[in-house]
């Protein structure tokens, strides 16, 4: 019995890491997407959206049939409860990727962005894709010290929005205000992107050790 309850446990976490790639995998083509002005790769991110929450819904429903069904307690609690608000994490990971795609598609056949901060949300978009497979790593390996290094992927991530929002506010911004706004946006949802597959490390971290970290050890803003 205990067996059986372990595997399903398992079979979750897989669930959880597979999500994370998916979220990943669409974060990467909606910054191809909003780069590019291509509209083929916004339109599918929108339509491969439904995958996702699919699969959130079904991690969400094993995670309380789990916790109904077992009334685990301890580390097993811990891993449940902490697996139903990692749920929550990676469904808003892929919301955020979302996001940035119907930026895309709203502004096609123009650029949503201007030229000169293009190369400012290449490195953001790439940033994102290893936080979404860093996570996905750190779920599989239940290996605290891994969970603690993506803190400096994430800083990575922090310094972008903080340069790009300096070149926002430079008197040589000539790109109006509906283009400003469009940046702004989009450099919060890739920063809150970050601080999701943050949040999930640290979820991990309390799976495994039984204690959250504190904000100054793993920032989640």
């Amino acid at each position: 019995m205990r067996t059986a309850y372990h595997d399903q446990l398992d079979a979750l976490t897989l669930q959880l890491a597979e999500m994370c790639r998916m979220a990943g995998v669409a974060m990467e083509r909606a910054t191809q997407a909003l780069l590019q002005a291509d509209l083929t790769l916004a339109e599918q991110v929108i339509s491969d959206h439904e995958q996702i929450s699919a699969a959130s819904a079904r991690a969400e429903e094993a995670a309380f049939v789990l916790l109904a069904l077992q009334a685990p307690v301890a580390g097993d609690l811990r891993a449940i409860v902490s697996s139903i608000q990692i749920v929550a994490d990676v469904d808003r990971m892929g919301a955020l990727a979302l996001h940035v795609a119907k930026i895309a598609r709203r502004r096609h056949p123009q650029h949503a962005l201007p030229e000169e901060v293009n190369g400012y949300f290449a490195e953001m978009g790439r940033v994102a894709v290893e936080l979404g497979d860093s996570a996905r790593e750190v779920l599989i390996s239940r290996d605290p010290d891994k969970a603690r290094s993506i803190r400096e992927e994430d800083d990575a991530m922090d310094d972008l929005h903080r340069h790009l929002f300096s070149v926002m506010m430079d008197r040589e911004w000539k790109h109006g205000v509906a283009a400003a706004v469009d940046v702004t946006l989009l450099g919060r949802f890739y920063e809150r992107f970050a601080d999701h597959a943050v949040e999930i490390s640290r979820r991990v971290i309390f799976q495994v050790t039984g204690r959250l970290p504190e904000e100054e050890e793993i920032p989640t803003y």
